[in-house]
């Protein structure tokens, strides 16, 4: 691919990251990714070699399992996706939104607060919620009465006067998935889960694993490629607040279980590929040294950081200055990435949650 380092690119900030990209990489007119969403089953994939010295290329994500090989390991992150939005009302009568930033902690759980703007509002514009201070009382989906008892600028603690079981009944009740502002209609929970989903951990869909339907999973078998799960909290991708923001992903709880210990250390021992689905996977893994046993993920991946246990990922398509490409960062340059996502823009694919993929491997 060649880049036109004669041509004035203009400020990403206006031009919109993706278009930017893609006028970076050649001197036709500006290209931006679509933020459509894309059948799970219609997904595309752009191949990235780690080496750099292979060309990047376009597949479908249902020939993942020819892109893999026998010998290598695929983990995946089976989490179910929570309904973790909610609708609240401060005791002033004030309403807001509550998206939940962890599963529920026995009688507690943890959120950002929002406004109680439209969803179809990106979330970077939303006004903000009203305030609240140790002790406010809180109404929640009009029959769960909670307690403040932490905040931090919008990040709050909220603790139900009925423990635990109160809160799942409410969350699955009246909780609704959180939404993208992109998207013209109200998702369902339904459409944020993956097919192998399990505990009720993540507030938002692992979205990596959308393309790993029933046929892509049962393909990687027939290959000899080897599956195995681990369960990862996996967080909001965006709090509205700018200062929050940078600091995402936030300390996330993780379980790998023995099996999937077993299998790493195994794949690792004969040479095959660790092949992670998705960031949490990899912040799973990484955590942990490919240890079994639960966890909570700290660590922050970047530019600086080698990943020691995860061969490759598959991921979805990130732009310059969010978190998600600063963990990508950690498997390939910054300038790799960014031909990549040019690619993709000029073959039509589509980025956010509900979009198209990258294999890095």
């Amino acid at each position: 691919m060649r880049w036109n380092s004669a041509r004035s690119l203009g400020d990403p900030h206006e031009l919109g990251w993706w278009g930017w990209l893609a006028g970076a990489a050649r001197s036709e007119p500006e290209v931006a990714l679509a933020a459509d969403e894309v059948d799970r089953h219609a997904l595309r994939l752009v191949t990235i070699s780690r080496r750099g010295d292979s060309e990047l290329a376009l597949h479908r994500f249902a020939e993942l399992p020819r892109l893999l090989g026998a010998g290598d390991l695929v983990v995946v992150n089976d989490a179910a996706t929570l309904p973790a939005s909610l609708v609240g009302v401060t005791a002033q009568g004030e309403p807001f939104e509550l998206r939940l930033t962890a599963p529920v902690d026995g009688g507690c759980v943890d959120g950002v607060l929002f406004d109680d703007g439209d969803w179809r509002t990106r979330t970077e514009h939303r006004g903000p919620p009203p305030a609240v201070a140790v002790g406010d009382r809180v109404m929640i989906e009009g029959k769960l009465a909670a307690r403040v008892v932490a905040v931090t600028g919008r990040r709050v603690r909220l603790a139900a006067d009925g423990g635990a079981e109160v809160w799942w009944s409410a969350i699955y009740e009246r909780g609704k998935a959180v939404q993208y502002a992109h998207r013209r209609d109200e998702l369902p929970l339904w459409a944020v889960q993956t097919a192998y989903a399990g505990r009720p951990w993540a507030v938002e869909m692992p979205s990596a694993g959308r393309g790993l339907t029933w046929d892509v999973l049962l393909g990687l078998r027939k290959a000899g490629v080897r599956i195995a799960t681990l369960t990862h909290a996996a967080g909001l991708g965006a709090t509205g607040d700018a200062a929050l923001d940078r600091a995402l992903p936030l300390p996330e709880r993780y379980e790998i279980p023995a099996a999937t210990a077993d299998a790493v250390a195994e794949t690792r021992a004969h040479g095959g590929r660790v092949i992670a689905i998705g960031t949490s996977v990899v912040r799973a893994l990484e955590a942990s040294g490919g240890h079994a046993g639960p966890g909570l993920a700290t660590l922050r991946l970047d530019r600086d950081y080698r990943p020691r246990v995860v061969d490759g990922l598959v991921s979805g398509l990130h732009a310059p200055g969010e978190s998600h490409f600063e963990m990508l960062e950690a498997f390939v340059p910054a300038d790799r990435l960014r031909q990549a996502l040019a690619l993709a823009a000029r073959a039509g694919l589509s980025a956010h949650e509900l979009g198209d993929a990258c294999l890095i491997a």
